[in-house]
């Protein structure tokens, strides 16, 4: 064999992070959230108000998202900078409804929490990492699959989780197969700080 010592590494890798929020989320914060007025959002339903972490109500959840926010800046992306969260709203998706495969604009890390019980079978959230068209389709056979050359990966969410990403992700979520609506809540996140340097003329504060 006149091939050896063949070795195969990533470049890069797109994170996402996972935490349990359960110890922040009330039952009276549940009710709360499920009692917004929603409105139609293409195929599920969206609350009316869209900044709800803004409510004096959830005070404890946007603490306790901010928080993982901070772990994402300082631990994930290794920056000094604070990520904050700019939009948020909560979610409905009734039996057979699921969402279509979207990415979130003007925003840089974009998120998902399940504040309410999850009903079974639990829709998934599905990741492509293609944000383009593309000319050419070169897909791997269906048995040699792996994190190096699929071009979508699955999320099954658990009760109480939160979901970090980055917001340029396109991302879907499968149809409710149950006979019970699916709550979630999602968010957008900016940048605050200093960017940049001041001798490369490319500092900016943001």
């Amino acid at each position: 064999m006149p091939v050896e010592n063949v070795d195969v590494q990533p470049l890069f890798a797109t994170p996402y992070l996972k935490a349990d929020l359960s110890k922040s989320i009330s039952n009276k914060q549940v009710e709360f959230i499920k009692n917004l007025k929603m409105i139609p959002n293409q195929q599920n339903l969206i609350s009316e108000n869209l900044y709800i972490f803004e409510e004096p109500e959830l005070k404890s959840i946007k603490e306790a998202v901010q928080e993982a926010l901070n772990i994402y800046a300082t631990q994930v992306m290794g920056i000094s900078q604070t990520l904050y969260v700019t939009q948020s709203w909560s979610l409905i998706n009734h039996p057979n409804i699921g969402m279509h495969s979207h990415s979130h604009s003007n925003s840089i890390i974009s998120g998902s929490l399940y504040y309410a019980e999850l009903p079974s079978p639990v829709s998934r959230m599905i990741f492509d990492r293609h944000t383009a068209y593309r000319r050419l389709l070169i897909n791997p056979d269906g048995d040699k699959q792996n994190l190096y050359n699929t071009s979508v990966n699955v999320l099954v969410p658990k009760t109480n989780e939160l979901l970090l990403f980055p917001s340029e992700l396109n991302h879907l979520v499968e149809p409710n197969l149950s006979d019970k609506p699916r709550y979630s809540i999602a968010f957008n996140c900016f940048i605050k700080g200093k960017l940049g340097d001041l001798r490369d003329v490319s500092q900016l504060y943001l």
